[in-house]
């Protein structure tokens, strides 16, 4: 980038699918400029034991292939902290915001600082 950087990245439902996320992180962390907001909404792991052995269960069978990719059992939360980035904000939620919980329905909507 010309400037230096870029002030602000998103993310939107994309850690779950990629293959190396702390590579893709790294990548963001790259072009965001010292400073700079990564504003995520994710879905991520359950936040029960039951939850997460189905997540896990999904993961291995049918889910990425019905799914493009799709992971359930991810921790986006931790992979944007190992990156180095600092969660500012973080709010939890289900959504669909049913009775029924599916493995993709924990979601975590956030906004990161680049630190420097």
């Amino acid at each position: 980038m010309p400037d230096g950087g870029a002030d602000a990245a998103v993310l939107c439902l994309v850690l779950c699918s990629l293959p190396d996320r702390d590579r893709a992180l790294a990548e963001v962390t790259r072009v965001l400029r010292p400073g700079g907001t990564l504003a995520f909404l994710e879905h991520g792991l359950g936040d029960t034991r039951s939850v997460r052995a189905v997540q896990r269960l999904a993961d291995a069978t049918l889910w990425p292939l019905l799914a493009g990719g799709c992971h359930t059992a991810v921790d986006p939360v931790g992979a944007i902290e190992r990156a180095g980035f600092e969660v500012t904000a973080l709010r939890r939620l289900r959504f669909p915001d049913s009775r029924l919980t599916l493995p993709a329905t924990p979601h975590v909507l956030g906004l990161a600082r680049r630190p420097g």
